[in-house]
């Protein structure tokens, strides 16, 4: 099948499941990308820096980058990301199915309502969920313009129990469904062997003893994952053994640093790249996400750390937590936006640190059915069912 893929630009979770596509015999795949951020070096407004990924984002599979005439080009607002060569592009590669990631830019809303089902069927690709479970006629209204955008895809490739369940919501019916779970480059997390030895110096150039816990926060310092949460319940409790790391940078980072003050046992690092992650996950003993509200949709960074065999403590409104962290088997999932919830967990995991290994074997054992091979046969299965819905 020539299959198109359409995004907005290249992503270092995305770019090794686009090489195993395209090394796939069934698929014959071309991805259009709508932005160079990642490539080329430019300002990430979450993290408040200018960087490029230091892993290949475009080998092993064939990509094109489709001009961006938007004079602020980027994600942080609606026309920022607009492509009117897009069609032509399509048309001359005459994919036989089209699979869209997202809908909220010009380009795509362009492409969604002006793309006919008669050239290649729509398939979308997202990992929205409806955790915060928000109503009143304000919802009302986002759930019936959604729906009618959904309403113009065949076929939808959800990544876990909260993706399904959106989408559900958007009145998308159960046989369009198909199981494509959010993965990252397991192997390369995996097989990072010298990434427990790098961790252990790593940590004694932060000043944390060996046999200390360590709690670690990596992402962007930003309100909707609430790192000001983790370091108030961390703050509540007096344990001489426990030290607090942030990796990351953004626009929290000011507030953060004053409100710890000069804790003895809490640490800033700058924000690290994705060679230096899987050193980053290993340092730690248990990873924390504790973000609240619509907007943190999966949160891959848990994927990551339990490659590093971590275990885990994260909010309810992190859309992996149903997927990923059982509640006592590999972590702790707490109610999102209450720092004493959060405050009870972090004490349950500083009580054992022994159990804080074996819930990272777990989280080991559990992310293995969460990688690429699995996010392609769920390609496949839709693929397959395509015609009943043209």
């Amino acid at each position: 099948m020539r299959l198109g893929i359409v995004t907005t630009h290249p992503v270092q979770y995305y770019a090794p499941w686009f090489q195993r596509i395209a090394a796939d015999a069934a698929f014959d795949l071309r991805v259009f990308y709508l932005w160079d951020f990642g490539v080329t070096q430019k300002v990430d407004p979450g993290f408040q820096r200018a960087f490029t990924w230091d892993v290949p984002l475009l080998e092993g599979y064939a990509s094109e980058f489709v001009p961006n005439n938007a004079s602020s080009p980027g994600t942080h607002h609606f026309r920022g990301i607009s492509n009117p060569g897009l069609f032509a592009r399509l048309e001359h590669f005459r994919p036989e199915a089209l699979l869209v990631f997202g809908y909220n830019y010009l380009t795509l809303q362009n492409l969604i309502w002006r793309w006919h089902r008669s050239q290649a069927p729509l398939m979308f690709r997202g990992d929205s969920h409806h955790l915060l479970g928000e109503s009143g006629a304000r919802a009302n209204l986002r759930r019936r313009l959604i729906s009618a955008v959904y309403a113009r895809f065949s076929a939808f490739l959800y990544v876990g129990q909260a993706n399904r369940d959106y989408f559900t919501y958007h009145g998308v019916r159960p046989e369009q469904l198909f199981f494509a779970p959010h993965a990252v480059d397991n192997d390369r997390f995996i097989a990072a062997g010298a990434a427990r030895e790098e961790a252990q110096a790593w940590r004694a150039t932060l000043g944390i003893p060996t046999d200390a816990t360590m709690v670690l926060f990596a992402g962007k310092l930003q309100e909707k994952k609430r790192p000001l949460d983790l370091l108030e319940a961390f703050l509540r409790i007096d344990d001489p053994s426990a030290f607090l790391v942030f990796v990351g940078d953004g626009e929290l980072e000011p507030e953060l640093r004053a409100k710890a003050g000069a804790h003895p046992r809490v640490r800033f690092a700058p924000f690290q790249n994705q060679s230096q992650m899987p050193r980053t996950y290993a340092a730690c003993d248990v990873f924390v996400l504790p973000s609240f509200g619509r907007s943190e949709t999966w949160g891959l960074a848990v994927n990551e750390a339990m490659c590093l065999e971590r275990a885990i403590v994260v909010s309810s409104h992190v859309g992996c937590a149903a997927d990923l962290v059982q509640h006592g088997r590999n972590g702790m999932v707490f109610p999102a936006g209450q720092v004493e919830c959060l405050t009870i967990a972090l004490r349950e995991c500083f009580r054992d640190r022994e159990r804080l290994r074996r819930w990272g074997q777990e989280s080991g054992k559990i992310v293995r059915h969460y990688h690429y091979d699995e996010s392609i046969k769920g390609l496949k299965a839709a693929c397959s069912q395509l015609p009943k819905f043209v």
